[in-house]
């Protein structure tokens, strides 16, 4: 019995922060799920442009009405409608938003006090946390409150993203994305096409871009495939296939690869110790890094091996 559980609880290679060996372990984790959803549904609101052009979900993060979204969500629009799970509705104005980690924020007028989520950390999540997924799936519907989804993460990066198994339909993008103490880890972005495979934008994002938003500034490109996001971590190098591997043809301007001694010609041998054997291998290597992470890259030059310490750059910023 506990084999079989451990076995449907569990993909290879993952381990969570809460790991689940037995029954009591497994209610615990029911219990903080339960005490979650009691807490955070009621937070889970409704979001709808004023001329119904774009909806979608959004979260009450601070006592004075200031609700956390998907910047997909808001684009286009400055007022929302803000409907929650009880359909009360309230005007909401739209604030600021950076496009390129798919976050926006939206604050209730007139303000007044609220009940709110705390944020948590997302640069803490691990590959196999526990996570819960809240959001108004397919719309707004009187007949039930958001409905809750529980699973894990599967992978981090790249930039401020991470994906989890957490099952999402149209109409969660924008919802709130918790960890087991109720604090909002994420926001989602965009819904894979298999829907257990979902992108969502760490609550880290928001940080450096807090005071910008509350201001009202808007920025960034939407691109809503994270592989393609000006935030996701590169070598800042330009790659050419052929027979020998993957060999550098140039070294951007903006990288950090020409003060680690990389050089046109160069084969990639492996990186951080995984070989690597095609662009495949390399881009999910990359998506377990940040940008500014310095990873160990080794190459062939000249028939030697040698290795060097790469500084990951941002793909905007290398060109």
């Amino acid at each position: 019995m506990k084999r079989k559980l451990l076995m449907s609880l569990f993909v290879a290679g993952m381990v969570s922060a809460e790991p689940v060996e037995d029954m009591r372990d497994l209610l615990a984790v029911e219990a903080k799920v339960q005490a979650v959803a009691q807490k955070c549904v009621p937070l889970t609101v409704a979001l709808v442009a004023s001329d119904a052009s774009s909806s979608g979900s959004g979260v009450l993060a601070s006592d004075d009405g200031l609700i956390l979204t998907a910047a997909h969500v808001v684009q286009g629009s400055d007022e929302m409608d803000v409907v929650y799970p009880d359909g009360k509705t309230m005007k909401g104005k739209v604030l600021g938003a950076n496009y390129g980690k798919d976050l926006a924020m939206v604050r209730i007028e007139p303000q007044g006090k609220v009940p709110f989520a705390p944020r948590g950390e997302s640069k803490r999540l691990q590959v196999g946390d526990w996570v819960v997924a809240t959001g108004h799936a397919a719309g707004f519907d009187p007949a039930r409150t958001p409905p809750i989804r529980f699973g894990r993460v599967v992978s981090k990066g790249p930039g401020n993203f991470f994906t989890t198994d957490c099952t999402l339909i149209g109409g969660d993008s924008g919802g709130p994305i918790f960890d087991l103490e109720g604090r909002i880890v994420g926001i989602n972005s965009n819904i894979g096409q298999a829907l257990k495979v979902n992108n969502h934008a760490g609550i880290d994002g928001y940080k450096e871009d807090w005071q910008k938003m509350m201001e009202g500034e808007q920025w960034g490109k939407l691109v809503l495939d994270p592989l393609q996001n000006e935030d996701m971590p590169v070598l800042g190098v330009g790659i050419v296939w052929s027979r020998a591997g993957l060999v550098v043809g140039d070294v951007m301007k903006g990288s950090k690869a020409t003060e680690a001694g990389i050089l046109a010609g160069d084969v990639i041998l492996s990186l951080e110790g995984e070989a690597i054997r095609n662009l495949d291998d390399l881009r999910n290597e990359l998506l377990r890094k940040q940008v500014g992470d310095k990873v160990k890259l080794a190459i062939m030059r000249d028939g030697a091996k040698i290795e060097k310490l790469v500084e990951l750059v941002r793909r905007g910023d290398a060109g």
